[in-house]
């Protein structure tokens, strides 16, 4: 037995031994565990054990932090040739309750001098839904570019934005896919591998993220202040996103210059914002599919209702009308109100409106 081995076994005795008994480790252990999972260097069953265990107990901040050291170790980092860099961190899971329209709010941002990445993968757990990924390529964008081709992407001032998957920037982390799926449950890898930060500014990297639970927010503000974002934007969106429902007032949190998050609501209408849904609605006719990790349940079919986002989000930047649309103006209201880009929000609104109806990110799409 190799001294990795001989750790990861003292961490799995210490925080796998039920929930009167287990303790916490340290934020170095959690960074070795972590580590050595990544690099393959202990057995797949404590793996597996290390990152359940520490679920089920409750993963600690200095837990989290190390978990997301490791993680953003094996992440191959570019600095972009721009002085700010938006960070698009949508739930790498994807969607399945509605049609996404984040994959397009880059374009959007970059036309209104804003460059910003997003990223994901194709497909992973929990929920195995339709992801940036996804809808970029049913939209004809190249999707597997390096993480050096984003940074020229965002770099360049006629494009400005680029996707890039967690396959190019953090090999190692998405060979742990099927480790993920097979754990089923959600685990630290999901909180944390949304700040991965491949692509950073020559000054500043500004996250934009999304939450559902309450407990989120501060966990979130404390692992983008530990992983070097300048400011945080934590939307509570649908489905965990970086939209917020377009028919309900809400809570978002942010801060600025690696200060303490604070609470901010949020109010559609006030936006000149009017729908009575709280999301783009999927398609009626759409065909389903088993999920990858479930026989049993029916899931919308990838394929189709990527298709589906993409031509909605297209139509959007052309300047159509909708709830695309309108689910764009929001979160871009919201981003350039944070930034500081716009003095309202009702203002960062009007200046999204005039973006898409000059069909200028459209272009940049294309």
């Amino acid at each position: 037995m190799n001294e990795t081995q001989r750790t990861m076994r003292s961490i799995l005795q210490r925080i796998a031994t039920g929930p009167e008994l287990s303790k916490d480790i340290s934020m170095e252990e959690a960074q070795t565990g972590m580590s050595a999972i990544l690099d393959s260097a202990v057995d797949p069953v404590q793996a597996g054990i290390f990152l359940i265990a520490l679920r089920m107990k409750r993963e600690t901040d200095d837990e989290q932090r190390g978990i997301l050291d490791a993680v953003r170790e094996a992440t191959d980092h570019v600095v972009a040739d721009v002085d700010e860099v938006v960070d698009l961190a949508d739930p790498y899971d994807g969607y399945n309750r509605c049609l996404p329209a984040s994959p397009f709010l880059a374009p959007v941002l970059a036309e209104c001098g804003l460059p910003a990445v997003s990223h994901g993968v194709d497909a992973v757990g929990p929920k195995f839904g339709i992801t940036h990924r996804h809808v970029l390529e049913a939209a004809g964008i190249d999707v597997d570019v390096s993480p050096a081709e984003a940074a020229a992407r965002l770099a360049d001032p006629n494009i400005g934005w680029s996707y890039v998957d967690q396959r190019a920037f953090a090999p190692k982390l998405h060979d742990l896919v099927p480790l993920r799926g097979t754990i089923v449950k959600r685990q630290a890898i999901t909180t944390v591998e949304v700040m991965a930060r491949p692509i950073h500014g020559r000054n500043k990297t500004h996250l934009v993220t999304g939450y559902v639970h309450k407990p989120y927010p501060r966990i979130y503000a404390l692992l983008a202040r530990h992983a070097g974002y300048e400011s945080a934007l934590l939307v509570r969106g649908v489905e965990g996103g970086i939209v917020p429902s377009l028919r309900q007032n809400g809570v978002c949190f942010n801060y600025q210059h690696m200060g303490e998050e604070q609470p901010f609501d949020i109010d559609p209408t006030a936006l000149g914002i009017e729908q009575n849904v709280r999301a783009v609605p999927l398609p009626e006719d759409l065909p389903t599919a088993s999920r990858p990790s479930d026989d049993i349940a029916v899931a919308v079919d990838v394929g189709a209702t990527a298709k589906a986002a993409a031509q909605a989000g297209m139509a959007a930047l052309e300047g159509q009308r909708g709830p695309t649309y309108d689910s764009l103006v929001f979160a871009g209201a919201l981003i350039l109100w944070h930034l500081g880009r716009e003095q309202t929000l009702s203002g960062g609104a009007d200046r999204i409106r005039a973006v898409l109806d000059s069909g200028a990110a459209a272009q940049r799409l294309r």
